[in-house]
C-alpha cells in the first residue's frame, strides 16, 4: 500500500517560500492579533456584547444578524466573523513555516499554538455571550488575546532567527531584571481586565453584572504598575548602557519606553475627559504596543544563531566538482 503524504507535505514539495516571506507571514498574525484587541474593544464599547444573543448562532433562528438588531448585531457578527479570518492567517504561515526548507518544527509548533489558542478563545467567547457578559469570562476573553498575541510574537522572532540554544547577550542579573520587567507588564494587564470588569462600560446596555469591586480604586492601582513599570523600563535602559550591552537591545528598550509614553497620555486623556469611547478604545491598541514592545525588549536580550540556510539540490556538489581531462583534450594540450 503506497504511503499517502498529508497536504502540508505535498505543498512542501511544489512551494519554497523565502526566508523574508515566512517573516512576513508571522508578523500579519501579530497584525491580525492586535486588531482582534482593538475590534474586540469596539465590541463593548459600543454596547454590542449581546449584539448577537447566543452563540454560535446569532439568535435562536439566524445564523447571521437579522434587520431588527440594528448595527450592534452587526458589530458582534463582523468581530466573530473576522475570528476566520484570523485563522486564514495563521494557517498561511503554518503552510509556509511548513514548507519552508529545512524543516523548523519551533516554528510550525508555534503557528499549530496560534490555531488552537483561537480556537479555544472562539469557545470562550461564545461562552461569554451565554453567561450574559460575565465580567471574570471578559477578562479570561482578553487575556486569551493576549497569549495569542505572545506566541504571534515569538513566533515573529523566532522565524527571523536560528535554531541554537539560547545564548544571553548581557549578563544574568540583566536578564534578571528583564523578566521582572515582563511580569509587572502581565500585572499591569492583569490589572487592566480587573478595571475594565468593574468600570462602567459592561458592553450591553442592558444591567451586566460586573465585577464588586471599586473601579477608581482598581485604576489607581492600575495606574501604580505603570510607574512600576516606568521605572524598571528607565533602569534596564540604563544598566543597558552601563554594560555595553549591544545596540538591539537599546532600541527595543527605548521603543518600550515611547509605547509607554504613548500609552500614559491616552490613559490620563480618558481619565480627565470621562472615559470616552475612542479614547478607551485608542488605549486597549495602547496596551497592545506596550505588550509586543516589553516581549521584544525580553527576546533581544539573547540570540540564536543565524537562520538555517537551505539545502542544495541533489547532484548540486557534483556538477561544481572539476570533470577529470578526458583523452582528447589531454591530446590536444
Amino acid at each position: 500500500m503506497p504511503n499517502t503524504l498529508n497536504p502540508l507535505e505535498l505543498i512542501a514539495r511544489r512551494w519554497q517560500p523565502s526566508a523574508r516571506f515566512v517573516r512576513r507571514a508571522a508578523l500579519a498574525t501579530v497584525v491580525m492579533a492586535v486588531i482582534i484587541v482593538i475590534t474586540g474593544g469596539a465590541v463593548r464599547l459600543t454596547q454590542s456584547g449581546l449584539g448577537c444573543s447566543t452563540w454560535p448562532r446569532c439568535t435562536p433562528d439566524s445564523l447571521t444578524p437579522t434587520a431588527e438588531m440594528g448595527i450592534n448585531g452587526l458589530i458582534e457578527f463582523g468581530n466573530r466573523m473576522l475570528t476566520y479570518v484570523l485563522c486564514a492567517f495563521v494557517g498561511l504561515f503554518i503552510i509556509a513555516a511548513r514548507a519552508r526548507a529545512p524543516r523548523r518544527r519551533s516554528l510550525t509548533r508555534l503557528g499549530w499554538a496560534q490555531f488552537w489558542i483561537v480556537m479555544g478563545n472562539a469557545v470562550v467567547g461564545g461562552i461569554t455571550v451565554l453567561t450574559g457578559l460575565n465580567p471574570y469570562i471578559v477578562s479570561s476573553h482578553f487575556l486569551l488575546t493576549t497569549g495569542l498575541l505572545t506566541v504571534s510574537v515569538v513566533a515573529w522572532q523566532r522565524a527571523g532567527e536560528g535554531d541554537e540554544e539560547p545564548r544571553g547577550v548581557v549578563v544574568r542579573p540583566v536578564r534578571q531584571l528583564a523578566w521582572l520587567l515582563l511580569a509587572a507588564t502581565g500585572v499591569l494587564t492583569l490589572l487592566g481586565t480587573v478595571v475594565t470588569g468593574a468600570g462602567p462600560h459592561a458592553g450591553d446596555a442592558k444591567k451586566v453584572h460586573r465585577i464588586p469591586l471599586n473601579w477608581q480604586e482598581i485604576t489607581q492601582l492600575h495606574v501604580d504598575f505603570v510607574y512600576i513599570v516606568v521605572g524598571l523600563t528607565v533602569a534596564l535602559w540604563f544598566t543597558l548602557r552601563a554594560v555595553k550591552a549591544p545596540a538591539a537591545p537599546r532600541r527595543a528598550v527605548l521603543e518600550l519606553f515611547g509605547c509607554l509614553l504613548f500609552q500614559g497620555v491616552v490613559g490620563y486623556t480618558q481619565y480627565f475627559m470621562g472615559l470616552p469611547e475612542i479614547v478607551i478604545g485608542l488605549h486597549m491598541f495602547g496596551s497592545a504596543l506596550v505588550w509586543i514592545a516589553v516581549l521584544r525588549v525580553f527576546l533581544a536580550l539573547r540570540e540564536r544563531g543565524p537562520l538555517p540556510l537551505v539545502p542544495a539540490p541533489a547532484g548540486a556538489h557534483e556538477a561544481l566538482e572539476p570533470q577529470p581531462a578526458t583523452g582528447t583534450s589531454a591530446a590536444s594540450r
